[in-house]
């Protein structure tokens, strides 16, 4: 049932503008660097200019740590693994940064689902039992901060919504993310939501709420609200805008300051305000290619995800850039064993190129499965062919440009597809929603890429973005 935002604002104090250069002065001052473990890569979406790890060895790190930015993402993909999967490759990350980073100071960011998908309080937990192991960091608290607002995405009063566009709030619960095959969920307010994906560990009546009030009281009403937080007791923001991100930073780093150690369980713009970054303008076709040639022919747009606004995205694509070449990957041959499905698609994916942008997409019929174990293991045959297939065209003709729609198509396409390392982040393609990288070295190297989540923007969005790069 949807609400109107309106009215729910109407009994909290109006935000307190706070510039970006103030938040940054903070970060400053303290000398922490946040290391982002992103459960895939949309996360980048509403940052500039920070370093991208794939993979996470000590001299991964220590490439990472030598740009001296504030925060460092690392791909870990863990949204489309298993739960144990995920508990081991959150420790490793931990582990090779703490190794890397020697005398540097470091702050812990689990970034996921703005509309609240992933694995938690499995992240989180695992993150703050490796410190306290690795090297006797005891975490007082998980403070939890979901919101997105460039996406809609607000946190009022405790309870979590999304807007539907026309001045109402649909609380989350009562959307389509809520009903994941793998990641489901029943409760809109966040305390709630804490004690349901906890089994019970984490009663609703002992999570810490920050709402308005205390966001927008000042730094030091957030500290003293977290004054008393112990053992990892999770702590849940409201945040309306950039400004509430921004007040929020200065209070954890007062909290920081007086001695609390925080673990942060995030959706993407937490980031950007934690460090004090300016909302970046969105790059324009000269930002993307940066003066260096380009291949010839076409670009690459790879859609996997099937959220119903992707589906929207690409008829829209598909409608109004008609010379693009449509290229389908049938998901159910995939899973009968067909290998030659792919290797037609990759002939007619090249052929496409030569000529102009091609897209690539699944078959829009999701296919379901009856456990989440089940869901898991077909999203990853038909990723694996996705990115079988953009591995060789890579090597066949490598494409002007590459844009991937989803969260887990957009991880193995760059990690395994295109074979991207390192990357720097240059900043958003749409306001705060779409990230581009710069590949650092590899086969993929001055190549845009594009993160696309499968979940912004509107019907329009991913015409507009092709149409940037494709300069048409």
């Amino acid at each position: 049932m949807s609400v109107i935002e309106s009215e729910l604002l109407a009994s909290y104090p109006p935000e307190v503008e706070i510039p970006a250069s103030e938040v940054a002065a903070s970060v400053a001052a303290s000398g922490r660097t946040l290391v982002v473990l992103d459960d895939d890569p949309t996360g980048t979406q509403s940052v500039a200019d920070l370093p991208v790890l794939t993979r996470w060895a000590s001299a991964d790190f220590e490439w990472a740590f030598a740009q001296h930015a504030p925060a460092v993402y690392v791909l870990t993909n863990t949204r489309s693994l298993d739960p144990d999967e995920a508990a081991k490759r959150n420790r490793e990350v931990v582990r090779n940064a703490l190794a890397a980073a020697r005398e540097m100071p470091l702050a812990f960011v689990s970034r996921s689902d703005s509309t609240l998908r992933g694995h938690f309080p499995l992240e989180p937990e695992v993150i703050a039992d490796e410190l306290a192991q690795a090297s006797g960091t005891r975490t007082d608290a998980v403070v939890i901060v979901p919101a997105f607002p460039d996406a809609g995405r607000v946190t009022i009063g405790g309870t979590h919504y999304m807007r539907d566009g026309a001045g109402g709030l649909v609380p989350v619960a009562e959307t389509e993310f809520a009903q994941d095959a793998t990641f489901g969920f029943t409760r809109s307010r966040l305390a709630e939501y804490v004690e349901e994906k906890s089994g019970g560990r984490y009663p609703a009546r002992d999570v810490l709420v920050l709402d308005l009030n205390v966001i927008r009281g000042g730094a030091d009403a957030i500290a003293d609200a977290l004054d008393g937080a112990t053992g990892g007791v999770p702590a849940v923001a409201d945040i309306v805008t950039e400004n509430d991100l921004r007040a929020l930073a200065l209070g954890l780093a007062e909290a920081e300051r007086r001695g609390k150690t925080l673990l942060y369980r995030v959706g993407p713009p937490f980031v950007r305000g934690r460090i004090g970054q300016e909302v970046r303008a969105p790059l324009t076709a000269d930002d993307a290619f940066a003066g260096r040639p380009s291949a010839a022919g076409g670009g690459l747009v790879v859609i996997g995800s099937h959220v119903g606004l992707t589906t929207r995205q690409f008829d829209v694509l598909r409608a109004e850039h008609p010379c693009a070449r449509v290229v389908e990957l049938e998901v159910g041959k995939l899973l009968d064993g067909a290998a030659e499905e792919v290797d037609a698609v990759v002939a007619d994916v090249v052929a496409g190129l030569a000529d102009g942008e091609v897209v690539l997409h699944t078959s829009r019929v999701l296919v379901r499965a009856d456990t989440p174990e089940e869901s898991l293991r077909i999203a990853r045959t038909v990723s694996a062919a996705l990115v079988e297939v953009v591995r060789r065209t890579l090597a066949e003709h490598p494409p002007r440009f590459v844009i991937a729609k989803g969260g887990i198509t957009s991880s193995d396409v760059a990690s395994e597809g295109l074979q991207i390392r390192h990357a720097i982040v240059r900043g958003p393609m749409l306001p705060g929603i779409v990230s581009l990288w710069e590949p650092v070295g590899g086969p993929a190297a001055g190549i845009p890429y594009v993160v696309f989540p499968g979940n912004v923007g509107d019907d329009r969005s991913l015409l507009d973005v092709v149409r940037v790069l494709a300069g048409t």
